[in-house]
């Protein structure tokens, strides 16, 4: 998956999609499988990305490959008190209103109001808290300021970020990022998380499942819930019912920003230890070398080999994905120092800032355009935090790129920019002239079948596969239902 955040308006749509589609039963209600944050912030649960009190993900001394958060010394204590799982607090309570209040008041001088109502005891609650709470900077002081990110800056980079002629913000779409090396299925003592072999998409067999919980310690991004009436552990599915059926998933499909990109890929899981055990800074070329080049004409032998049906290696060279992070290295993992090689990658947000002040004019020559990046926007040591386990050097070639091609789209269709300043701008960039129009035609003229190439599903190789997807597409991956059966 690829998530352009250059395009994203925050309108949270997927969101709402998301919670319609799959987590509006009992049990769910404080659930957002996807969510979007605005950062700086502290997002949800609060403070998700301090593994030093939430202990996910894994951690290396360059020879063994642990997990922070349990062992098989500490699966039997965590059972009873489990110091690093989030609360309900670092989610939020989850409230409706009483309209009963508003519909049935009886008449009089004021206006009557619905109060807000818990959704797990019904009682009115003050509300404190919520998924986006601190949404388009709300309350920076409190949120924004307490980014867990924001400690790779000086104490003056964090006082330009607010001020309010460079005030900084832009939002971070996040739902289960089904890593190559998943914590939260290492983590499961029952052994009820999997990773399916035919697609990628991690998932929780329910039956198995017995509310060890461990999964959710286990994964740094937070994105593994506990349903209290079931007792069951539950997580994005991805959708894998609408997939089954040639369809994007529902917060792909509703995306008004058209931010989301979709896509297989091929990769050799024989690396993916070694690659894990990298320094911090090695780690996006690590998970890079493991994604293989689907046009490769040895890759596509072994692939057949191995039994990859020819549909599969066919939408992997057409995988928007592949273009996007390792044709184009413009996408980009979220927390790639966790470990856990995450399938969601995202291109940095170049943010709206096009021209260069000087003195009291504002020019748009690119003469200094790339040095000028560096002050223009977000810190650049933010944004490698974010995206590159602080190697600045793959944001800043990612948004250098992305720069170039917004002045050679500028050459072509306005043209106050020269030839030579627009070639000039793309071979600092690392790109020529036909990449950039690539780029441009797959950001911002995509059709639907450029953004979501679905490889064929094959049902009589998939387990989950056993039963038309839509008869148990409310159970699918989180409800109750028989394991299927095999000769």
């Amino acid at each position: 998956m690829v998530f352009h955040l250059d395009k994203c308006i925050g309108c949270h749509t997927c969101s709402v999609a998301c919670k319609n589609v799959w987590t509006d039963r009992e049990g769910t209600e404080y659930m957002w499988w996807n969510n979007v944050e605005t950062k700086p912030g502290t997002g949800y649960p609060t403070k998700w990305e301090d593994q030093e009190a939430y202990k996910g993900g894994w951690k290396t001394d360059g020879e063994k490959l642990e997990l922070r958060s349990t062992s098989k010394r500490k699966i039997i204590p965590n059972i009873f008190h489990n110091p690093s799982q989030p609360s309900l607090d670092d989610y939020y309570e989850p409230w409706t209103y009483r309209y009963e209040d508003l519909f049935n008041a009886p008449e009089g001088d004021d206006q009557p109001i619905a109060r807000p109502i818990s959704m797990i005891t019904g009682e009115p609650i003050e509300i404190e808290a919520g998924p986006n709470w601190d949404d388009d900077l709300g309350g920076s002081e409190v949120y924004a300021a307490n980014d867990p990110n924001l400690d790779v800056l000086s104490d003056e980079q964090r006082q330009q970020m607010t001020a309010i002629e460079r005030m900084v913000m832009f939002y971070l779409p996040r739902i289960c990022n089904h890593c190559l090396n998943p914590s939260c299925v290492a983590s499961c003592p029952s052994g009820a998380m999997y990773k399916r072999g035919e697609d990628g998409i991690v998932l929780i067999n329910q039956d198995r499942c017995r509310a060890w919980r461990s999964c959710i310690s286990a994964c740094p991004y937070k994105k593994t819930y506990y349903n209290w009436s079931t007792g069951k552990s539950e997580k994005c599915i991805l959708c894998f019912p609408r997939l089954e059926s040639g369809q994007a998933p529902a917060c792909f499909h509703s995306c008004v920003g058209r931010i989301r990109y979709l896509g297989n890929v091929l990769y050799d899981a024989d690396l993916i230890e070694q690659a894990a055990k990298r320094p911090d800074d090695e780690l996006v070329e690590a998970q890079r070398e493991m994604i293989l080049d689907p046009n490769d004409p040895k890759v596509i032998a072994e692939a057949k080999r191995c039994g990859i049906p020819d549909g599969v290696i066919e939408t992997a060279q057409k995988s928007p994905v592949y273009r996007f992070a390792i044709e184009w290295k413009l996408g980009l993992p979220l927390h790639v120092e966790y470990r856990t090689f995450p399938m969601l990658f995202y291109v940095p947000p170049l943010l709206p800032v096009m021209s260069i002040s000087d003195g009291d004019l504002v020019r748009s020559d690119v003469d200094d355009l790339f040095a000028d990046i560096e002050k223009a926007r977000a810190p650049i040591s933010y944004l490698g935090e974010l995206f590159a386990a602080g190697n600045d050097g793959k944001v800043r070639y990612a948004l250098r790129k992305q720069l170039a091609v917004r002045i050679w789209r500028r050459h072509v269709t306005v043209g106050d920019i020269t030839l030579e300043a627009a070639q000039l701008a793309l071979n600092e960039a690392d790109c020529s002239p036909e990449q950039a129009d690539e780029i441009f035609r797959l950001t911002a003229l995509a059709t639907w079948d450029d953004r979501f190439v679905i490889p064929p599903f094959q049902r009589e190789m998939a387990m989950e596969m056993m039963t038309d997807p839509h008869e148990h597409r409310a159970s699918a991956g989180f409800g109750f239902r028989e394991a299927p059966a095999r000769s």
